[in-house]
């Protein structure tokens, strides 16, 4: 893909987002609105909402070979509390991958609200990444309504690091038999931060697959809350669903609110459900320094083990 387009107005240079990676194309939104369609001919088309937000079109059978990274910018021109929709709709048969970023330009103490609607026809195949990085002084939930149709894939992953208050709530629904759902996060909050997370998980045909990996890493007086239900219908059967959430906390101050949850109206299913809590392994701390790693970076260490499956 080759986004060629001027942004009208600019994002300020002071601006810079580190995250792309070669073969990523970059559309923005500030405060909201995205300023022009852009159509890439028989891929996709990106264009935005009546007042605000953005609609993503992927065509049937397009295979995407670069990245679509669209960045929410928020800045103090415009420091009311904001809600806004965007669509993500994913043709039979189609390849793609989209990140979706949040930032902040200015310390202003934001609102912001975002829906996202995320469509996948039969046969699509999708990967989503989306990275929260706001100021810690803002606030921002985001809605995920996911619809999956027949032998449909969806991967997606939601990395928390920055913000006051993050929610994100997500419903999923596998409509179309033998779709796959694979929900990742992870959030690293510390100060006063607070980070709510819903996973609505809904089985409603037979042979489909879920699964739902969230851990977060939480220090000083953070708080984090996960509740995560899965449900499958009466007619779901040969379904396989499963769901963990697991934290580590490296402050005595910092809390953690687990609520796992499984409700099963067919019998022919593999489902599980599971939450921890816990605190850096002492004896493996003790193991690394005394193999000459400082106590900051066998700290390190253990953190980054702990993540590494979310993150692969």
């Amino acid at each position: 893909m080759s986004l060629q387009y001027k942004y009208n107005p600019e994002i300020p240079e002071v601006f810079r987002c580190r995250v792309p990676l070669p073969g990523t194309d970059q559309a923005y939104l500030l405060n909201g609105r995205l300023r022009e369609n852009i159509k890439v001919e028989g891929k996709l088309e990106l264009k935005p909402q009546a007042e605000s937000g953005f609609s993503v079109s992927v065509y049937p059978g397009a295979a995407l070979a670069d990245t679509l990274q669209i960045i929410s910018v928020r800045d103090s021109n415009d420091v009311d509390d904001l809600r806004f929709s965007n669509t993500l709709s994913f043709g039979q048969g189609s390849e793609s991958s989209i990140l979706l970023c949040t930032h902040t330009l200015s310390m202003d103490e934001f609102r912001t609200e975002s829906d996202i609607d995320i469509n996948l026809s039969e046969g699509s195949r999708a990967n989503i990444v989306v990275m929260q990085n706001e100021h810690n002084g803002s606030s921002h939930k985001m809605n995920f309504n996911i619809k999956q149709s027949k032998d449909s894939y969806l991967r997606m992953n939601i990395i928390s690091l920055h913000g006051a208050k993050l929610g994100n709530v997500v419903s999923a629904a596998l409509e179309g038999e033998g779709a796959v759902c694979e929900l990742n996060g992870l959030y690293l909050v510390d100060g006063k931060q607070e980070i709510a997370t819903s996973v609505n998980m809904t089985h409603l045909v037979p042979h489909c697959h879920s699964s739902q990996l969230f851990k977060g890493i939480l220090d000083d007086e953070s708080k984090a809350v996960f509740s995560g239900l899965i449900k499958v219908a009466k007619d779901a059967q040969k379904t396989e669903a499963y769901q963990a959430n697991h934290n580590l906390l490296l402050s005595r101050k910092a809390k953690v609110y687990a609520q796992p949850q499984l409700e099963i109206y067919a019998d022919d299913v593999k489902c599980s459900h599971g939450a921890t809590s816990g605190r850096l392994d002492e004896l493996a701390l003790f193991y690394m320094r005394s193999r000459g790693i400082g106590m900051q970076e066998a700290k390190l260490l253990q953190q980054l083990a702990f993540v590494y499956d979310v993150l692969e």
